[in-house]
């Protein structure tokens, strides 16, 4: 089974979607299934990861709304106050729903780089572990080392690098200091086993006109210190537009990813971390 293990959908309608303005421009419109069934289907792609857009329970009622409805949506990954007294019992209520499979706090958006640390966040880290949910990393590599803090803390949390911890491949080369600091990070965080890395978002992160050789030492990176059973294939669909293609981002993974590799990075990695059926 082929999975794409990260994607986004929303309706603006709904508006809590703060980030999304005019200024936002193709991406200012509704982005519902029937828009990205297709692509999938183009690939033979069976599943798909959708993951929240905004920091809200509405959000994340909105997409499992999604899921009842569209087969293809195997498991959402939505958002909650980590900081809510209630949220133990919002996460029980979410799980009642069969898709439900994690939360994303939205921490590229929070200017605290060691927020994910605070005391009052311990107990819904605590609560996500106790129910065997996932908590998505929405990381930038400014906040590696808390994230290493979090894992030390939290050794049975199911973790999930989004984007790669978002390298910043349009200015940085294989070898400098930024480079080498963010490859340390992400191998040692490889260490725990309960840490999976999204390989996503890596057009996005670079400059225009890139080839699989613009990736190829972070995908090098990442193959060596997750291997195949913990590295996960995504689009990122659609923000991954801002700066390429569904099919060429696809073709660009397949060629940099060993072809041994390709049965658990495209699909089983996905289907085992998000129990997708």
């Amino acid at each position: 089974m082929l999975i794409d293990a990260h994607h986004h959908l929303w309706r603006i309608a709904r508006n809590d979607y703060g980030w999304l303005t005019p200024d936002t421009g193709f991406l200012y419109r509704d982005y519902e299934p029937a828009d990205f069934k297709p692509l999938l289907d183009a690939h033979g792609i069976e599943r798909a990861v959708v993951i929240q857009a905004a920091p809200t329970l509405a959000e994340t009622d909105f997409l499992l709304s999604l899921a009842e409805r569209h087969p293809y949506l195997g498991a959402v990954v939505g958002w909650v106050d980590f900081a809510a007294r209630d949220t133990p019992e919002q996460l029980d209520r979410l799980s009642r729903h069969p898709r439900f499979r994690g939360v994303r706090p939205m921490i590229q958006d929070i200017p605290e780089d060691d927020w994910m640390l605070r005391p009052e966040l311990h107990e819904t880290f605590v609560a996500l572990t106790e129910r065997d949910l996932s908590f998505d990393a929405l990381i930038q590599p400014r906040h590696l080392r808390a994230l290493l803090e979090l894992v030390g803390r939290h050794p049975s949390l199911r973790i999930a690098i989004d984007h790669c911890g978002k390298p910043e491949v349009r200015d940085w080369q294989a070898g400098d200091a930024s480079f080498n600091a963010w490859r340390d990070g992400m191998t040692e965080l490889a260490r725990y086993s309960n840490v999976v890395c999204k390989l996503s978002a890596l057009p996005t992160r670079s400059a225009p006109n890139w080839t699989a050789d613009t990736f190829a030492a972070y995908v090098d990176v990442l193959m060596t210190a997750f291997g195949e059973t913990r590295l996960m294939w995504a689009s990122d669909w659609p923000i991954l537009e801002r700066n390429g293609r569904y099919a060429d981002w696809l073709r660009v993974a397949r060629q940099l990813v060993p072809e041994a590799a390709h049965a658990r990075v495209f699909g089983a990695t996905a289907q085992a971390f998000y129990r997708i059926e």
